[in-house]
């Protein structure tokens, strides 16, 4: 049955292990031209997950799709119109991030089952915004199985919207990185596992925006434990609480914020989003750069950084599967729009092989910091609420530029 709501809702991938969530209600909307976003109003607009309540022991994506924008691609050209929701041109403002970049490198989306459209669709958004192509021909994209191989799963309507957003993300932040689809077998910890070890084999950097309760590195972290490769995770979508594998020592934990314009010296402004994950791990090691910047916790804090997440303020992707009723421009949110994009500028900084996840506590100075905006209540009130430094919705904050990545 298709659910809706109005509020802020779990946007990443969420392993059915664990029980389901409520978010904290709030929505506005957001739409964004290819040049400029106008501010958000207070009016309420209906979202709706993008998958049905998976099995136990299996994953399900979360990705949050708002209701009321959904556009055929036909129907924007003939109204000569830009798709609702953030741009690329909107994410390299609000980033300061360059349009061009990332030559040579190649980012991993790791996903489950098989979107049968995904290079078609990637070529709708890329076109829209006048975006190089990225083709199997050019030798730019590349689909494979959980084994490397050409033996897609079988397809699955809310996951093949997750892939489109995830692939429009890498596409909107580094149009020249080389793209690579990871799909497994299914949505089990195991077969995501399999294909984060096969995207290793393949790209530079790799991105996650699923998770499931708090883990120890001990049963999964060597799925994540790969030298000389950045890992984005995001960090959750259902407010204060830990996930893994964002909690895992071998990861960027990406948390979320609400981006809007402003009349300011940047042009935007961010808070904390209500919706992203964060806190402190029962189980795994704290990373090495946290040591300074006063966590509050002895063991993995979440998150690193952040970007954009909130599904109010939320980007444009395309997708044509024509799931649940909806095909075409749509508008997404959640920390699954923020770990992509994270992982994108990785690939603009093309530095994944010679650091590690430590490297933006010791650049800290080139991240916006998000000083405002909570997520929920908690005992040590960085782990839920933003403030001057590190903190654990926003983390030590969101792209200035490539320099702490």
């Amino acid at each position: 049955m298709r659910r809706r709501v109005t509020g802020t809702l779990m946007g990443g991938l969420i392993l059915a292990l664990v029980p389901f969530l409520s978010a904290p209600a709030s929505a506005a909307p957001a739409a964004a031209t290819s040049a400029a976003a106008p501010a958000a109003s207070a009016v309420q607009h209906p979202f709706h997950h993008a998958c049905s309540t998976p099995r136990a022991g299996l994953a399900s994506c979360k990705a949050l799709v708002r209701d009321d924008v959904a556009k055929s691609a036909a129907a924007v050209r003939a109204a000569a119109a830009a798709p609702s929701g953030l741009s690329p041109a909107n994410l390299q403002s609000a980033y300061k991030l360059p349009s061009t970049g990332g030559s040579g490198q190649t980012v991993a989306i790791v996903d489950a089952y098989n979107a049968p459209t995904a290079e078609a669709d990637l070529a709708v958004y890329r076109s829209q915004y006048g975006l190089p192509a990225c083709t199997t021909a050019n030798g730019c994209f590349k689909k494979v199985d959980q084994n490397g191989g050409t033996s897609y799963p079988k397809t699955d309507g809310g996951w093949a919207q997750e892939i489109s957003l995830d692939l429009d993300m890498v596409s909107a932040v580094c149009p020249s990185c080389k793209i690579v689809l990871v799909e497994a077998s299914s949505a089990s910890f195991a077969n995501l596992g399999a294909a984060e070890n096969t995207a290793a084999r393949l790209a530079n950097v790799i991105s996650n925006s699923y998770g499931g309760s708090d883990a120890s590195d001990s049963s999964y972290g060597s799925y994540y434990n790969h030298p000389g490769k950045a890992i984005t995770v995001s960090s959750g979508d259902s407010g204060y609480g830990v996930e893994y594998p964002a909690s895992s020592r071998y990861v960027t934990a990406v948390g979320g914020t609400s981006l809007k314009t402003a009349s300011n010296s940047r042009g935007w402004t961010e808070t904390a989003w209500s919706g992203a994950g964060s806190g402190c791990s029962s189980y795994n090691t704290a990373l090495s750069g946290q040591s300074g910047v006063g966590t509050g916790c002895s063991r993995r804090a979440v998150a690193d950084v952040s970007a954009v997440a909130d599904p109010s303020t939320g980007v444009a992707v395309y997708d044509s599967t024509a799931y649940q009723g909806q095909s075409g421009w749509m508008v997404f949110g959640g920390t699954s729009v923020a770990a992509p994009i994270i992982a994108g500028v990785y690939g603009l900084a093309g530095n994944a092989a010679s650091i590690d996840n430590n490297y933006p506590y010791t650049h800290s100075g080139s991240l916006f910091d998000v000083t405002s905006g909570s997520n929920g209540s908690c005992s040590t009130s960085q782990w839920c609420k933003a403030r001057t430094g590190w903190d654990g919705p926003t983390g030590l904050g969101t792209p200035n530029g490539t320099g702490a990545f």
